[in-house]
């Protein structure tokens, strides 16, 4: 049995895995997830990574997958770096240069479709952006989701905190811990052709292409389990 430490991406809880959880249960594996403080514009990064390994203090070990969606590839190699876990999963994901901020990679990579942007509200008091235009939101995130799935998730999404996008990111050199990256083809959100350039590139990564749109999780949920299955016998 594998335990799979589910890891949601900005604007998300950890409610986001609900359709998955069962499935992989069904499969025989373990499964945590976790809220992060990502509404919390005091946090950084290292503290969503620390949220991670703190749920994870238990079940540390070489039978833990950690799989990270979009915004959490920015934390889950801060987590290998904190403790040791067997995989590190790349799910339609950003991946880090160590050094920079995910601000300095806005500048230099063509990562992501910026068109989402005209989805989101103005940044509050404490520089949080949430969604506010649902449309948006299905067009970039649930493309091929069902409409009460896409509906169900937008009611639930949050503000994200933009802080920790100027924090350069805490690591030296990635962690020596075996990578997969899942890129969904249809994906609008992260790019799929950077996915697969980074996959390589970046992180060596072993690469698993999946259909559809930025969340399988709640698009495909059997697939998805599939996948994770099959990185789990790896």
């Amino acid at each position: 049995m594998t335990t799979f430490a589910l890891v949601h991406g900005a604007w998300y809880g950890a409610w986001c895995w609900d359709r998955l959880i069962p499935e992989l249960e069904d499969r025989g594996h373990g499964v945590i997830a976790m809220d992060l403080p990502s509404d919390d514009p005091a946090a950084t990064f290292d503290d969503y990574a620390d949220a991670v390994a703190g749920a994870l203090e238990a079940h540390g070990g070489d039978d833990v997958v950690v799989v990270g969606h979009s915004l959490a590839g920015l934390t889950i190699p801060l987590v290998a770096a904190r403790q040791r876990v067997g995989r590190l999963v790349y799910l339609c994901a950003l991946v880090p240069v160590p050094g920079s901020s995910f601000m300095d990679q806005l500048a230099t990579e063509a990562m992501l479709d910026l068109g989402y942007v005209a989805g989101l509200s103005a940044p509050d008091s404490d520089g949080r952006r949430g969604w506010v235009d649902e449309g948006l939101a299905r067009d970039f995130m649930y493309a091929d989701c069902d409409p009460e799935a896409t509906k169900q998730a937008f009611a639930r999404l949050r503000p994200q905190a933009q802080a920790p996008y100027a924090r350069r990111c805490s690591l030296d050199a990635f962690p020596g811990t075996p990578a997969t990256y899942v890129v969904c083809s249809e994906d609008r959100l992260v790019k799929p052709d950077w996915s697969r350039s980074v996959a390589r590139e970046r992180l060596d990564a072993d690469l698993v292409q999946l259909p559809g749109s930025h969340s399988p999780f709640l698009s495909r949920p059997p697939h998805l389990a599939s996948v994770l299955h099959d990185v789990a016998l790896t």
